[in-house]
């Protein structure tokens, strides 16, 4: 069913979307399909299927990584209220979303930058009795829509309480149409621009506490962490597989010059069929305690970047002129493919994460 959705809706407005148009048509049509359903065992009778997620998303992201993008936003945000405990969340938030109802975001890049040592958190907030005064500016959040009552994203804020002279950190997740919260589209981006990506302005937010998905912050984030990582897998499996389609329509016209490149169709798929034998098998448990096992989920979202940078490469030499078309496929590929390179976690923060296990 992903496969015809993908034929039938979304190839017709992959240019579009490319060119800035932010839809959830798309993703409404994959949640009713179930795309979305697989890694939440409470909807999905009890079976926790990280990779049926990850397979999805990877059918879209061959098509149109930006809407693989916001699969993975939407199925991570999912991720995000079924591992907390909050039960008001589970019943009256998640099965709308997991139905591709209402649609969710994560706002994670500058905590994960944060928790990496690499720059400092942007919200912070005052507790009440009832809930959070939150304040900060977040650059860009994608999978969003101004004032929607059905769009939401996971963030993480500092708490401050001066009279008892402490301070945390906690998780929550906040509604578009929160009072005191003001969203601008502040740039253009030569790729993923049909992402619904807005900068977030806090000011004096109000968040009632039903919305909070973790105090204590780190436990619940060791449990969510591997699910984070291996769920943007996806979009590195899908991307790959678009380019090397493109590779092969150019070889109908130019394999025997082609033949004289590096990394070719056959090259990047064996790699790539060797990358997503090893993401199954880390998906078997997603809560496999140890740094070991985070270090290999980290290893294996490394090599699909590193398989992702590759395939752009190659991708335009196979095309040639061809590819600088203002719509040309191999293009947008590259383009979608860098993504996966520089997207939270980076192919440089991968590395330093890597290297601090390594040095424990």
């Amino acid at each position: 069913m992903i496969s015809q959705i993908v034929q039938k809706d979304l190839k017709p407005l992959t240019v579009a979307i490319d060119h800035g148009q932010y839809t959830t048509e798309i993703l409404s049509k994959v949640g009713q399909a179930g795309a979305f359903r697989h890694h939440i065992p409470s909807l999905n009778n009890g079976d926790l299927n990280l990779f049926g997620t990850i397979q999805d998303m990877a059918t879209v992201s061959e098509e149109c990584m930006s809407t693989g993008f916001m699969m993975w936003a939407q199925s991570v945000c999912t991720w995000y209220i079924e591992n907390s405990e909050n039960e008001w969340l589970k019943s009256d938030i998640l099965p709308k979303m997991v139905d591709g109802e209402y649609f969710g975001a994560t706002a994670l890049s500058n905590p994960m930058k944060y928790f990496a040592g690499i720059e400092d958190l942007k919200l912070s907030a005052e507790e009440t009795e009832d809930g959070y005064i939150i304040n900060g500016t977040l650059p860009w959040v994608s999978n969003l829509l101004e004032g929607s009552d059905k769009h939401f994203f996971g963030s993480i804020f500092s708490v401050h309480d001066h009279d008892k002279n402490y301070e945390k950190d906690v998780m929550a997740l906040i509604p578009c149409d929160l009072e005191g919260l003001t969203m601008k589209q502040m740039a253009e981006f030569v790729g993923m621009e049909g992402t619904g990506t807005y900068s977030l302005l806090f000011d004096n937010a109000f968040l009632p506490k039903k919305y909070l998905l973790a105090d204590p912050l780190k436990p619940y984030l060791e449990r969510i962490k591997a699910g984070f990582i291996l769920l943007q897998t996806g979009m590195a499996a899908g991307v790959i597989k678009g380019a090397v389609n493109e590779m092969e329509k150019a070889n109908l016209t130019l394999s025997e010059i082609n033949e004289y490149l590096d990394d070719s169709p056959e090259e990047i798929t064996e790699d790539l069929e060797d990358a997503i034998d090893l993401i199954e098998a880390l998906c078997e448990d997603p809560f496999t305690p140890g740094q070991e096992y985070i270090k290999s989920v980290l290893e294996a979202r490394l090599l699909g970047a590193e398989i992702c940078k590759r395939a752009a490469d190659s991708v335009m030499q196979h095309a040639g002129a061809k590819g600088y078309l203002v719509d040309a496929a191999p293009q947008r590929k590259l383009r979608e493919a860098y993504f996966v390179i520089i997207v939270t976690p980076s192919i440089k923060h991968l590395r330093k994460e890597i290297d601090r296990i390594e040095a424990a």
